[in-house]
């Protein structure tokens, strides 16, 4: 059996509306080339929810997988951290 690595990446969820399906966004810090100055880069990618428990401003750990539908490439792997904010 071969292993394959694939990338996971931690973020914070932006949306729960659909179905089994969650937004996250992932923060990037990156060195400017010219400026040197660090510049902060946003994602969003379409995450599979299989059992719908993320909710918004959850922190939660995501990871890369086959593509499930046209643009859902990763799987919600675990929730690092719960919203403590009730509303």
């Amino acid at each position: 059996m071969k292993k394959t690595n694939r990338k996971v990446r931690s973020g914070k969820v932006t949306s729960n509306k659909m179905h089994k399906t969650i937004v996250v966004q992932v923060e990037e810090s990156a060195q400017h080339p010219k400026y040197k100055k660090i510049i902060k880069r946003f994602n969003k990618f379409k995450v599979h929810d299989e059992k719908n428990i993320a909710n918004i401003g959850d922190l939660v750990l995501i990871e890369e997988c086959r593509p499930l539908s046209k643009d859902k490439r990763f799987r919600l792997r675990e929730i690092i951290k719960k919203n403590d904010s009730t509303s």
